[in-house]
């Protein structure tokens, strides 16, 4: 399996994307490296090289039959080293003396990505996130931000599949208005229904749908969007000093997923244009999609990992615009306190009004 190392021409150094410069940088010499100058070591991405041999043996025992299934190992160009990954990994660090290296053959031929979004914003702004993710926080256990030990941020090149369609539908809303008045007997609230019909076609392109096993649909759907705008064609010098992973979901897997999220913006875009209604939901619909096509891209995250009183919390931020997503955990005591003032002021404000009642009797 080859290895590509990206090498400082100065020093002799490995580079690595630097997301403030958008150009390769080494962090031995300060050397800055344009990414044009490296076009022909990338181009060695496209070429489909067969994987060097690899003799799976264990001391004393043989790998057992299936257990080699998916699994993939290479030798580290500067220390020798052996990395051992999945078939999926794309770019990573070598675990003996931490050069970061791209697969080649992951992202070849038909694996290739059409495009990617650069990494903007680097480690110490998704550590300066997770600090204000704390702040305002009044239910976070205050022993928290002291005592969780960090045990992982990583910078991760995610697979994504980015769907285009033309969607023509029709659809019929129940729509409710409704308003109230009072005299000196009573208090009154009429409702009227209505029945509301939109019609028309949306237009959808690059409708992102992760396309990994491990990482989790809604944590990915909660740090969008990506600005498209600032996407480039794919080139692995991006990849350099950050992991990666190819698909392993392919677009086929990923349609469903992409469907279901263009029929659900189809109707919350009709159901806008019912207005001055209290409340519009949908009676029924008749919603067609036509595929457009659809390109296979990477999408710059950051993962942060945490662990306190024995439990894990994960924490993403979107690589390029800076949103930031995690659950935190529950002062339950602090909870509880809230909870009882809450009861607190209800019981009192009854009470006040029973007695305003009384007076009345």
């Amino acid at each position: 399996m080859t290895l590509l190392e990206y090498k400082c021409p100065n020093c002799g150094g490995t580079i690595r994307f630097d997301p403030e410069t958008q150009e390769m940088g080494c962090p031995y010499c300060r050397s800055v490296i344009n990414i044009e100058a490296l076009k022909v070591m990338d181009e060695e991405i496209g070429q489909n090289r067969e994987p060097e041999s690899v003799v799976w043996v264990y001391e004393g025992d043989e790998w057992r039959e299936g257990e080699l299934q998916g699994m993939a190992v290479y030798s580290c160009n500067t220390c020798g080293g052996e990395i051992v990954g999945d078939e999926t990994l794309g770019a990573t660090f070598c675990p003996f003396c931490r050069t970061p290296v791209v697969m080649t053959r992951t992202f070849a031929g038909m694996s290739r990505p059409d495009m990617v979004i650069p990494f903007k914003l680097g480690r110490d702004a998704a550590l300066n996130a997770l600090r204000q993710h704390y702040l305002g926080k009044k239910l976070l256990p205050k022993t928290f931000k002291d005592e969780n030990n960090m045990e992982e941020i990583k910078g991760l090149y995610v697979p994504f599949w980015l769907f285009d369609a033309d969607v023509d539908a029709r659809i019929e809303f129940n729509a409710k208005k409704s308003r109230t008045w009072s005299d000196d007997k009573y208090d009154y609230t009429e409702t009227s229904v209505f029945r509301a019909t939109r019609a028309g076609s949306v237009g959808f392109r690059q409708v992102p749908v992760d396309g990994s096993k491990i990482m989790d649909d809604t944590l990915m759907e909660s740090i969008e969007p990506y600005s498209m705008e600032e996407a480039v064609d794919f080139r692995s010098t991006y990849l350099a000093g950050y992991f990666a992973n190819k698909y392993d979901i392919d677009a086929a897997q990923s349609n469903e997923r992409a469907n279901e999220r263009m029929i659900n913006s189809t109707v919350s875009v009709f159901a806008a244009t019912v207005n001055s209604y209290n409340m519009v939901t949908p009676l029924s619909k008749n919603i067609s999609l036509e595929s457009g096509g659809v390109h296979y891209a990477l999408f710059p995250v950051w993962l942060l990992s945490t662990r306190w009183k024995g439990k894990s919390f994960i924490f993403a931020m979107n690589g390029q615009t800076g949103r930031f997503i995690g659950d935190l955990p529950l002062d339950r005591m602090a909870y509880s306190r809230l909870l009882l003032k809450m009861l607190g002021i209800t019981a009192g404000v009854l009470i006040i009004l029973f007695e305003i009642a009384f007076l009345f009797i």
